[in-house]
């Protein structure tokens, strides 16, 4: 028996012969399809330990984007669950900025498994958006979970550099995965991905315009509580806090009054009056440390109690209607299991830290958050791809007060009328959320219940959400749907 399958069958768990045999066989038999199918078999996730049994294939591995100074961006790709060769391909990125997309969106939101409380197995994500696309996650730029670089200064980056790096990466991938360069691309992503996203759009169509053979087929863009225009998004996150009787009339007041938020950047961002930083700071001191801003609705995870549970492999306490607030740490555990990583073909050359899912190590610009992305959206728009912003609506970091104003702005200046106007979407009989539509091709719309993270806190509903947006249909204004999801 080849060392190769030994080590597979012992990372399995699969001890006696006969059945490490046919592990072996249908390793062969998964080769042989992923080659005939343009796929690279050496990316091909066997089994994740403790994964559930699924139909689809899932690969991951690493795309080098700068050989010369030994820059690589670590992927995952899952196929669509059923009919995946007729699906489309969908592009996911986190934020932060520096923020794991594996971690986020593929583990904890929209891909095909969650880790199990124990933090040692995984279950099944039964609205994986899988179910709807074939999914690609990334974690850029390099310095991000297991993506790295050999080039220390290649950690002191920005929104120029990580467009750039994810503009090669896609053109690599391709390369990888010749049978999807026709395909149909939906590029999304949610918070600082308002800026990853965009930004390689432009980076696209930057490529479609010069390129006189291989065009990208871009078919839409989706962005998530996504940050476009931080002296307007800021302000909303004390409107948001008033709004929701977390602050006083009084603070409220304060902060309106006292408050120039066109002099508030990333950099410097208390560069504003003194009253005003006092109004601030007593908005912040009263919301207080046991609120999750993310999702004011949800309950916190203590991590003593979690590490206690994780020692005792039992499972984590569920609390807030099911949702596992404490998944941040099983998912952390996971996926610093040695076998975990060789499983992922992650970590090839032995980095001197721990996965996390915010990079410690990155030195990112703390002057491009204040970019205005509005005139990116704008491009977009104007080259016939649609565009949809939406929002939790119990998110106060980036809460749908600003989105969805910026949103009308920019209806306004590119000159598009409301086509569908501002009213109800409904899932599975309920109000999903509130949707408006400019032009046939801008859409704004709210996801009730959930949060920053969306498909996190409402993963039927986003996923209804999702499969409106890569099938072309609008969010249905009625009770009944045609969507099956």
């Amino acid at each position: 028996m080849d060392k190769g399958r030994v080590l597979i069958c012992e990372g399995l768990g699969i001890l006696e012969m006969g059945w490490c045999w046919l592990v072996g066989i249908l390793i062969v038999l998964a080769n042989a399809w992923s080659l005939a199918q343009g796929y690279p078999s050496e990316d091909l996730v066997v089994s994740l330990p403790g994964q559930p049994k699924v139909g689809f294939r899932h690969y991951a591995g690493y795309v080098d984007v700068d050989v010369s100074h030994g820059r690589s961006l670590f992927y995952y790709f899952v196929e669509a669950d059923k009919d995946a060769d007729l699906k489309p391909l969908t592009l996911w990125l986190n934020g932060g900025p520096g923020c794991s997309s594996i971690g986020g969106g593929a583990f904890t939101e929209l891909g095909p498994f969650y880790p199990q409380g124990d933090g040692r197995g995984l279950r099944r994500n039964t609205m994986s958006w899988n179910r709807a696309s074939n999914l690609l996650f990334v974690e850029s730029p390099a310095g991000v979970g297991w993506s790295y670089s050999n080039t220390t200064s290649d950690y002191t980056c920005g929104d120029a550099s990580s467009a750039n790096d994810m503009y090669l990466f896609m053109l690599k991938w391709y390369e990888k995965y010749p049978t999807f360069r026709t395909r149909e691309l939906f590029l999304t992503g949610e918070s600082y991905a308002g800026h990853y996203i965009p930004q390689l759009a432009n980076a696209l169509l930057n490529h479609n315009e010069a390129s006189g053979d291989f065009k990208i087929n871009i078919k839409g863009v989706a962005i998530g509580n996504p940050l476009l225009r931080l002296d307007r998004d800021i302000p909303s996150t004390y409107e948001f806090f008033w709004s929701h009787g977390m602050i006083s009339d009084e603070i409220g007041l304060a902060i309106t009054n006292e408050c120039d938020f066109d002099d508030y950047t990333y950099a410097s961002p208390h560069n504003v009056s003194d009253s005003c930083n006092h109004a601030i700071s007593e908005a912040d001191h009263i919301v207080g440390e046991y609120i999750n801003n993310y999702d004011v609705i949800l309950d916190v995870c203590y991590p003593s109690i979690v590490e206690q549970e994780l020692r005792l492999k039992k499972m984590a306490t569920k609390m807030s209607l099911g949702v596992d607030v404490c998944m941040t740490y099983e998912r952390r555990f996971y996926f610093n299991l040695p076998e975990v990583q060789k499983a992922l073909h992650a970590n090839r050359t032995n980095l001197p830290y721990s996965w996390s899912m915010c990079s410690s190590i990155l030195n990112y610009s703390d002057t491009d958050g204040n970019i205005n992305i509005l005139p990116i959206l704008k491009r977009i728009v104007e080259n016939n791809i649609p565009v949809w912003v939406f929002s939790g609506d119990q998110d106060s970091v980036v809460p749908l007060l600003g989105s969805r104003t910026l949103v009308r702005e920019l209806a306004h200046d590119l000159k598009l009328g409301v086509t569908v106007p501002y009213g109800a979407w409904f899932h599975k009989g309920q109000v999903g959320g509130w949707a408006t539509e400019y032009g046939n091709l801008l859409t704004f719309a709210t996801v009730r219940g959930a949060a920053h993270m969306v498909p996190y806190a409402q993963p039927s509903r986003s996923l209804h959400l999702f499969s409106s947006f890569v099938r072309g249909r609008r969010l249905p204004n009625a009770t009944r749907s045609s969507i099956d999801d």
